[in-house]
């Protein structure tokens, strides 16, 4: 490459190094695997500067390289899985559960007083403090201690009441398919 080709190369790398670097940025989330890209595709873009014509088009050039530098690192990268004879387990998340849990929640609340659905549900739900529940509803922080106290003695008694049915049932439905 001639002097004067070396020169202008050095001096578009100057005025567009910033721009450059967002543009690999953009392409790879690290900064540093970012300066690493840029460097690779300046270096392969040198070999080639004096091919480039219209060097109005060398930041479109560079991109493309970027790019195809990019795919090719994506291409070589070393895979982390292991061919195994059994397959592991697939789970998939199904938020039926979740429902289901705050259905039978909002369901066994409405067993409490309003007073203790009130407290149970700024202390657990809400996260709010003892003392914040206390000043929200107008009681003492030993009121709210107490109530919270006989409010959660009560939903345990009503979540084994309806578990002890449910099992009720399941063995009925048991019984009645092996008959």
């Amino acid at each position: 490459m001639a002097q004067g080709e070396v020169l202008e190369f050095e001096e578009y790398v100057r005025t567009r190094q910033d721009a450059l670097l967002r543009s690999a940025r953009r392409l790879v989330p690290d900064p540093v695997e970012a300066q690493d890209l840029l460097q690779t595709a300046l270096v392969r873009t040198y070999g080639r500067w004096e091919t480039i014509e219209d060097k109005r088009l060398a930041d479109a050039y560079l991109r493309r390289v970027m790019i195809n530098t990019r795919t090719e690192w994506w291409r070589a990268r070393k895979l982390e899985e292991v061919p195994t004879e059994q397959l592991p387990e697939s789970r998939v998340e199904d938020a039926t559960e979740q429902y289901a849990d705050r259905a039978l929640l909002m369901d066994v609340l409405k067993v409490l007083a309003p007073k203790q659905r009130s407290v149970v549900v700024l202390r657990h739900w809400e996260q709010m403090s003892t003392d914040e529940t206390a000043a929200a509803l107008g009681m003492s922080a030993g009121t709210v201690k107490s109530t919270l106290h006989r409010a959660l003695a009560r939903l345990r008694e009503e979540l084994e009441s309806r578990e002890s049915d449910a099992r009720a049932l399941e063995r009925e439905e048991r019984e009645r398919c092996a008959a």
